[in-house]
């Protein structure tokens, strides 16, 4: 696991190559086995392969989402909000261990937020997605995790580049510099 962190980056740019459905069972799988609180699972997931879709989920918000367009897959994570108040965190979880699944499957990924943050002057982004999709009115989307196989490379950061400073021990402490 700790290989996977080391070289997980975020990935905007990917190759035509569509991703085979073995590997879409196995990110299916790996977000239902997503941890919770109380085991409430308030989270259901959008797998979206249609290319004009994806095209129109890419258009989500006027920055940062543009990259979908060349994704051949997208996961938009939402949930049901009356099934419990930690929904943004459980959703925020299950994106995690969706990218490093694929990170794990030689894909890449990279995470779009959704959630407060605007389409135009008149929607936010999280209504743009819920009326594109027809979702019920107490399903909030949290984000959209665009994946492929990477047409770019990414190293991992190195240890050096840590923010070592931000681990405390027993206590918290800030040294100023």
């Amino acid at each position: 696991m700790i290989e996977l962190l080391r070289q997980r980056r975020s990935i905007r740019k990917f190759t035509t190559k569509k991703i085979e459905a073995v590997k879409i069972k196995l990110l299916e799988e790996a977000v239902l086995r997503s941890p919770s609180s109380k085991n409430g699972n308030p989270w259901e997931f959008l797998f979206v392969d249609d290319p004009d879709l994806i095209q129109q989920l890419s258009q989500s918000k006027p920055h940062g989402s543009a990259f979908l367009k060349n994704a051949t897959l997208a996961v938009v994570i939402t949930a049901d909000e009356t099934k419990g108040d930690v929904w943004i965190e459980d959703c925020s979880i299950a994106g995690i261990l969706l990218q490093l699944t694929a990170q794990s499957l030689g894909l890449g990924s990279c995470w779009v937020q959704i959630q407060r943050r605007p389409h135009d002057e008149t929607q936010t982004a999280e209504q743009y997605i819920q009326q594109l999709f027809q979702l019920p009115s107490n399903f909030k989307v949290l984000n959209i995790i665009g994946l492929g196989y990477p047409a770019q490379t990414r190293e991992g950061k190195p240890d050096k580049e840590l923010q070592k400073e931000k681990i405390h021990s027993n206590q918290f402490t800030r040294i100023n510099p």
